[in-house]
């Protein structure tokens, strides 16, 4: 998006992390893992792709999904990945990829502050406002 400014966009909530990522992810036909790697300040440092999977399934390792973040020297981190169903509820594989991201990031010092998927033209789902980790 030519309106996201590296180091002063703010991401406040999961509709920002949804905007900045929305068009990149929207006609996949695969899964694609995205990380929001944000600074103390709450502003983006940048977006990198964590990995892409098949069509209904993405495979996430911890040690990949924080490389960027510790080389960045990120505050805290989002999560984000489309589901090309169209349909943004979360799996069970989601929740505890989720839980298991979010166990890593406290033991290295980064926030996982939320994993948001996002399906079609749908609004996306915040896996944190769901109480879901």
């Amino acid at each position: 998006d030519s309106r996201t400014v590296y180091g002063k966009t703010e991401i406040k909530n999961p509709d920002d992390v949804a905007n900045l990522v929305k068009s990149r992810l929207r006609d996949k036909k695969k899964e694609h893992f995205l990380a929001v790697l944000i600074d103390t300040r709450s502003r983006l440092i940048k977006v990198v792709e964590i990995s892409i999977g098949s069509l209904d399934s993405s495979i996430v390792h911890p040690r990949e999904a924080f490389k960027d973040a510790i080389a960045a020297s990120a505050a805290s981190i989002i999560f984000v990945h489309n589901h090309p169903s169209g349909v943004a509820d979360p799996s069970e594989d989601d929740i505890k990829i989720t839980k298991r991201l979010a166990e890593a990031g406290e033991n290295l010092g980064i926030e996982v502050l939320d994993h948001v998927i996002i399906g079609g033209d749908k609004d996306p789902v915040s896996l944190k406002r769901l109480g879901l980790f």
